[in-house]
């Protein structure tokens, strides 16, 4: 085989038009090449008879034009292979007048413009030359739009003929016309010689009429320039006194100071009295002077006036030297040089750059006189301009240089690859090129990469030029190869095409004739469309590749589409309804098309739509009948008066809700004017619409109607449950929580469930009730270091919700307080300490040794009053009565204090141990958990009258335990121990018990009150009242004490207007929250919350007693949300006081016997009684400091 090669290539050449040229190319190669041409790679016409191909190859090309400027390309093929050389060919044109400049009638001061455009290739260029002279450009005579000569403010000597010259290396042409200057008092031709013709009408000054001379205006007032700017003036004028007519129109003369040559400028509109006059030079003075026109012509003229233009300011001029460079297929690196011109010091420089095609420009700031610009596109040309920036701001922009990026690898692969298989041998593979702006350069051919099956090992064939196919043969037979095409440049190749697949024949094929008709044609006819499916020719020997559908009605070949040979069907699409069309179905191949087969088919009707609209259902409405379910009604325009559906219509109800945002339409199907929509969500807005359907007719959506649905108890549990110990406090914990997911209404308040046994029943948990919409809540007075299990409920104004999952918390470890610690040393029963510690031994001595100081100087106290007189004392009784006559009504109690009791009452309380008056003392169980918040003592409003009177005979909280002890008699109280208002310091009284290991709890170094155990305080206060005002002899409890419930009011509903409203509901309950808090306390009986109560000589509540039954609560509703009970069936029950019998003096309801028993029991001879008790209690002490 002989290589392919160039014998001889085309050369570049210039010819001028009209003429002809001829092309060589010559080309060698075996086998022999063929010869192509192709013009800017299109290939050329062969339509076109002045392209000749002669002696092999050269083209020869007549009649040349400038359209076949270009570049042309010499194809050559041999077999697989190509070679391609290109030349350029420039037609030179010579010039020609597309338009050519006409005479010119004008008057002095006036502008006029010479048009004269030319053509040629190359550009000519264009000259003016004035009476034989040349026209140089300057301030009065300027070329605009590269060929137009304007001459500003005419003169007289501006007459004569102008000529324009056009000339180019192919010719040159040339064009007269004559300016004439006309006398303002001759009017200017209405209709010119065809030679002629006017300025632009704004340059054109008014003629005057033919005939009938008259009054002109007089000179316009008060000229004056009101805004003067470095290029333009702005004048203003009053009219003439005189205008001798209306709508004068004014004209502005002006011109350099001490110029010959003016210049005129005419007002817009008749009427305006202010013009702008343009286009001046800075810093220059300028004369103005102004001319009002009538319908008779111009008037006088005003006075003129000379006007100076503002300097303007020195800004940089352009920079010399612009110079760029590609240095990368994406960056471009430009310079330039400092300004020669400018005022001040060059601050910046501004890079602006545009790539070539588009209409926006970018722009980049630079501080030096160098920058590189990366971030461009590959291969493509861009312009670029440098402007300098001073304080005075941007300079005079360059000139804009243009540049093209280097050239890079394609970045794309080609695109619509095909193969076909051309015989047993061989594939032909078609491509087309990447898209433009992947190509990333010229593209200089292609490669061609196969192989069989798939196998790693690939062969490459390559194509040059422009040649977008390639015939791959040496094949196997009835093998699958694998193909892709990757584009090349000069820098490479780039990115390939996926790998398309192609199976040659089993044998060669005939393609020495044409194929057989298909063995069958079926149609299936639609309203618009028509489906064709087929079946291959029998003869399967002759090679099909591909199958033409030709289309029409009434006739076949109206239309022609080819489909692939594998193809089996098609869809002819955009058909008219109800037409005849046939169809004809040919298989083809290289040599031809072969029999056809016929079909026809009409085209389905199309059924015409109902002209009458379905109207909308009106009057939509939706009423709301529960929580879930809304009835929709509504009205149709379109049936009866009476609304009677009487054809097969039906109604389409749809509805949403706003939340959330993205909630999508629900829908259902009616055939009555109303609907029942159930299954929605309480308490929730929605909106209901509804459209009428009626055969196929359907109508729009109604109006919209809304309706809320009603609340109901929220059906999920508050969520994000946590529980937190407070910072500095651990026996307060604080629980937060968010809403529930579903509230079903708005919530009006949490529950809180607490308890230390998860598995207890819910009534035997404490709660916590939370009023609003709050999310926090502090528990407060819990055990330390114990665990406690925490449930949340919230509720709505329908009920209670469910409860949340139960969170554990166990509260922290605190130190002990130090009272408590030396209180629990007292009895022995310090935890983690040793009885025989010697260090506990000393601080059980030093606390013994303060309380026996402390009753030594009571007792001395005692005796000195015991000596007076016994006319000081029944003036004291006196006064006692009637302090206590008053303190009934006052609630007051400090002037009471019966001399001494306090003996008399340890006498009656504090037996030895060994000694207890009661075999079997009584024993209380009562279960009770600390509340979490302090609780405000009981309103004295709910109270009987016979709890007031017991009130009476009490002292002040704050009295020291002296007065206190003074108030004490022999006589026991009942104490009532109220379950749903706890205080924080419920007190007991402390009697001597004989066995400390069966009642205590602290057993075994249990931890000390202060770590979070119940403080009940010994009760020191004064008399209690008579037990008849609570119960019977028997025991029984009175309705009035059964049905007072212990309410806690709400936060700041109850101030503190005095002592007594600090007081517990009974007797004995004397803790208020301030004395808990601070203040010495007395001894206390000490039990964990989770252990029962265990109260000290206090007489079992008789078996046969009435049972205590929870009395409903009577107070407003902000008192019912406020209670707290230990035991808790629903929200809006609490369990009554709960009273505790004690031993107790014989009744004496009158406060009289009680004075005079006092009175009888303070006599000198029971001193000696109660000194010898004292010496007993001081025995008694010993015995348990030495144990």
């Amino acid at each position: 085989m002989l290589e392919l090669q160039f014998l001889r290539q085309p050369e570049s050449v210039t010819v001028l038009a009209g003429e002809g040229t001829l092309l060589p190319c010559v080309a060698a190669g075996y086998p022999r090449p063929s010869v192509r041409w192709q013009r800017d790679n299109v290939p050329l016409s062969d339509s076109d008879g002045r392209f000749e191909i002669v002696g092999g190859g050269s083209l020869r090309i007549m009649d040349l034009t400038e359209d076949d400027t270009g570049t042309y390309s010499c194809l050559a093929e041999s077999g697989n292979e190509t070679i391609e050389a290109e030349a350029e060919l420039r037609v030179r044109v010579s010039p020609r007048f597309l338009k050519t400049p006409s005479s010119i009638y004008a008057y002095e001061s006036m502008d006029i413009d010479f048009q004269c455009d030319v053509t040629g290739s190359p550009p000519p260029t264009v000259k003016w030359v004035k009476n034989g002279d040349a026209i140089i450009p300057g301030d009065y005579f300027k070329i605009i739009n590269e060929h137009d000569l304007l001459i500003l403010g005419l003169v007289k000597s501006d007459e004569g003929f102008y000529q324009c010259l056009a000339e180019n290396d192919a010719g040159n042409i040339q064009s007269n016309a004559q300016l004439i200057i006309l006398d303002h008092n001759v009017p200017i031709p209405t209709a010119p010689p065809p030679t002629l013709t006017t300025a632009p009408a704004a340059h054109v000054a008014p003629a005057p009429p033919g005939s009938g001379r008259g009054p002109t205006p007089s000179a316009p007032r008060d000229v004056v320039a009101s805004l003067v700017s470095t290029r333009f003036v702005k004048l203003t004028w009053r009219p003439p006194a005189e205008p001798h007519g209306d709508n004068l129109t004014y004209s502005v003369f002006h011109r350099l100071e001490g110029a010959a040559r003016e210049r005129v400028q005419n007002g817009t509109r008749p009427g305006d009295l202010q013009v702008a006059v343009q286009n001046l030079l800075p810093d220059t003075r300028y004369s103005f002077r102004v001319v009002a026109h009538n319908r008779i012509g111009p008037g006088e003229s005003s006075a003129p006036i000379i006007v100076a233009t503002q300097p303007e300011l020195q800004v940089p001029g352009p920079a010399p030297n612009l110079q760029v460079a590609s240095v990368a297929p994406t960056s471009v690196t430009v310079s330039w040089g400092t300004p020669l011109t400018g005022n001040g010091e060059i601050q910046a420089y501004k890079l602006y750059y545009m790539e070539k095609g588009l209409d926006g420009e970018k722009d980049v700031d630079v501080a030096g006189l160098s920058y590189t610009l990366t971030g461009l596109k590959k291969f493509m040309e861009y312009s670029f301009r440098v402007v300098a920036y001073n304080k005075h701001g941007p300079g005079v922009s360059t000139e804009d240089v243009a540049v093209k990026t280097l050239s890079d690898v394609p970045s794309a692969p080609p695109q619509n690859l095909t193969l076909e298989a051309q015989n047993s041998k061989s594939v032909m593979v078609r491509w087309q090129p990447p898209p433009p702006d992947t190509q990333n350069g010229k593209l200089i051919g292609y490669k061609v990469r196969y192989r069989k099956g798939s196998r790693k090992s690939e062969a490459v064939e390559t194509t040059g030029g422009t040649q977008l196919y390639q015939l791959i043969d040496g094949l196997e037979r009835g093998t699958e190869y694998s193909f892709r095409v990757l584009a090349l440049t000069v820098n490479g190749s780039g990115p390939a095409t996926d790998w398309a697949t192609a199976e040659t024949f089993e044998s060669d094929l005939d393609e020495s004739r044409v194929p057989d008709a298909p063995t069958s044609l079926h149609v299936r006819p639609l309203v618009n469309s028509i489906v064709v499916s087929w079946t291959p020719p029998e003869n399967q020997d002759v090679v099909v590749r591909g199958y033409t559908i030709g289309y029409g009605i009434g006739s076949p070949h109206a239309q022609t589409v080819k489909v692939d040979h594998k193809q089996r069907f098609y869809s002819i699409e955009h058909l008219d309804p109800s037409s005849n069309y046939v169809i004809t179905l040919k298989a083809f191949n290289n040599l031809g098309e072969g029999l056809p087969l016929y079909e026809s088919a009409i085209t389905r009707p199309q059924s015409a739509p109902d002209p009458s609209p379905m109207l909308p259902p009106v009057g939509v409405q939706a009423s709301v009948l529960s929580h879930d379910t809304i009835k929709v009604s509504w009205a149709d325009n379109s049936l009866p008066k009476n609304q009677k559906i009487t054809d097969s219509r039906w109604y389409t109800v749809r509805w949403k809700t706003n939340i959330p945002a993205n909630t999508k339409f629900k829908t259902a199907n009616t055939t009555t004017l109303s609907h029942m929509v159930t299954g929605l969500k309480p308490n929730t807005l929605y909106e209901f619409s509804v459209m009428v359907t009626k055969g196929r007719r359907i109508s729009t959506w109604s109006m919209t109607a809304h309706g809320t649905t009603f609340e109901s108890i929220p059906s999920s549990p508050p969520k994000d449950v946590t529980v937190v110990s407070k910072e500095g406090r651990p026996r307060t914990i604080i629980v937060n929580w968010q809403p529930p997911s579903e509230a079903n209404g708005k919530i009006t308040g949490y529950i809180i469930y607490y308890s230390t046994d998860v598995n207890a029943e819910v009534h035997n948990w404490v709660i916590e009730p939370v009023v609003g919409n709050r999310l926090t809540h502090q528990v407060q007075e819990l055990t330390l270091d114990t665990v406690y299990y925490f449930k949340l409920q919230a509720r709505n104004s329908k009920g209670m919700g469910p409860m949340s999952e139960a969170v554990q918390f166990r509260t922290p470890k605190g130190k002990c307080s130090t009272r408590w610690g030396a209180l629990s040393l007292i009895a022995g029963y310090s935890p983690g300490m040793s009885g025989s510690s010697d260090s506990h031994l000393l601080v059980i001595v030093i606390v013994i040794s303060m309380g026996v100081f402390t009753i030594i100087v009571v007792l001395v106290g005692a005796f000195f009053c015991t000596r007076r007189s016994s006319s000081h004392q029944k003036k004291k009784r006196a006064a006692s009565k009637s302090a206590n006559s008053s303190h009934k009504h006052k609630g007051s109690s400090k002037d009471l204090k019966p001399p001494d009791l306090w003996i008399h009452h340890e006498r009656l309380e504090l037996k030895p141990m060994d000694k207890s008056p009661d075999p079997n003392p009584a024993v209380s169980d009562t279960s009770i958990t600390h509340s979490s918040q302090d609780v405000v003592p009981t309103d004295t409003s709910v109270t009987t009258s016979g709890h007031q009177r017991r009130n009476s005979y009490r002292g002040l909280e704050a009295e020291d335990s002296v007065s206190a002890l003074g108030g004490r008699r022999g006589i026991r109280p009942k104490i009532v121990m109220p379950f749903d208002t706890q205080p924080p310091q419920p007190v007991i009284s402390a009697h001597p018990i004989r066995s400390l290991d069966n009642h205590h709890p602290l057993v075994g170094g249990a931890a000390p009150p202060s770590c979070g155990h119940l403080r009940y305080p010994v009760s020191l206060g004064p008399p209690a009242p008579p037990q008849s005002d609570l119960s019977d002899s028997a025991g029984n409890i009175p309705e009035s004490a059964r049905s007072t419930p212990s309410v806690e009011p709400l936060p700041g509903s109850i101030p503190h207007s005095g002592p007594t409203e600090h007081a517990q509901t009974e007797g004995g309950f004397h803790g208020s929250a301030p004395d808990a808090e601070s203040g010495f306390h007395p001894p206390t009986a000490h039990v964990r919350p989770s252990h029962p109560l265990k109260s000290f000589a206090v007489p079992p509540v008789p078996a046969h007693g009435p049972a205590f039954e929870p009395a409903a609560l009577t107070g407003p509703p902000s008192q019912l949300a406020s209670v707290k009970t230990a035991s808790v069936g629903t929200l809006n029950r609490a369990r009554p006081p709960m009273a505790v019998t004690v031993p107790s003096a014989p009744d004496i309801p009158e406060t009289s016997k009680m004075l005079e028993e006092a009175e009888s029991s303070y006599e000198r001879d029971e001193l000696s009684e109660e000194m010898a008790h004292l010496e007993g209690l001081m025995k008694d002490l010993n015995t348990i400091t030495t144990a």
